[in-house]
């Protein structure tokens, strides 16, 4: 497969993680420039473009991930790196991550499930888009995901109001009867767009909302925006 995009890479950089399973943990972070998704409440909209003015090689992006020892941790993420265009690019760079010794994460936006890329990396950060993305996960991938990765993934959905809340509780409903099998590590994260200002009761409220479930799901901030606020990019 020829590469449509070759390695369109917004930023590398070091990190802590800032949300979901592995906050806390420091990574190296590879964004890939190019995302055709279209989130409403997006916070890094300056990825979307396929622009080649950010092409790089294999080689540029391997050294740039090296000079982070002693970190063997990498979260490949975007705008989108799970975009057709991006495929043989992150092939090839979770293969040579993967020959070196690094734990590698890749983060999907839930629009597509490709196995050739998720049956290689470490873990899979799934996205459930909610109303307020204005984006639609499609429901048969979920069920694959559930199906043929159970063991290495964790699902995030940015709750912005009770609407989303509800979606994603149905959601897990449906999927729980579907499967007939516990639900685990589905992530909501309160909306915390950029420019905005911690809100305390939008947390509040979710936890609220989740103790009438029975506490299915786990309600966890978005660290880094709380550290370096919500304007600040590569943290």
């Amino acid at each position: 497969m020829s590469v449509q995009f070759p390695y369109l890479i917004n930023s590398i950089y070091p990190a802590t993680e800032g949300e979901g399973l592995w906050i806390g943990h420091a990574q190296v972070f590879v964004r890939f420039q190019g995302c055709s998704i279209g989130c409403v409440n997006c916070d890094s909209q300056e990825t979307w473009a396929f622009d080649h003015a950010y092409a790089s090689s294999l080689q540029q992006i391997t050294e740039k991930i090296r000079s982070f020892a002693p970190i063997q941790r990498v979260s490949i993420t975007g705008g989108d790196p799970m975009h057709p265009g991006h495929k043989q690019s992150v092939l090839e760079l979770i293969q040579w991550l993967k020959s070196h010794g690094y734990y590698v994460n890749i983060e999907a936006a839930g629009s597509r499930v490709d196995h050739q890329i998720f049956d290689l990396v470490d873990f899979i950060s799934f996205d459930v888009k909610t109303p307020s993305t204005s984006v639609k996960t499609p429901y048969q991938n979920l069920l694959k995901l559930f199906e043929q990765y159970p063991q290495k993934f964790q699902i995030k959905s940015v709750i912005a109001h009770r609407l989303d809340f509800d979606y994603c509780y149905d959601l897990f409903t449906r999927l729980k009867q579907d499967l007939k099998r516990p639900i685990e590590n589905w992530f909501l994260t309160p909306c915390l767009e950029t420019g905005a200002v911690f809100d305390p009761k939008k947390f509040q409220e979710i936890y609220q909302w989740n103790f009438h479930t029975g506490g299915v799901f786990r309600v966890v901030g978005q660290q880094h925006k709380w550290v370096y606020g919500t304007e600040e990019k590569l943290v």
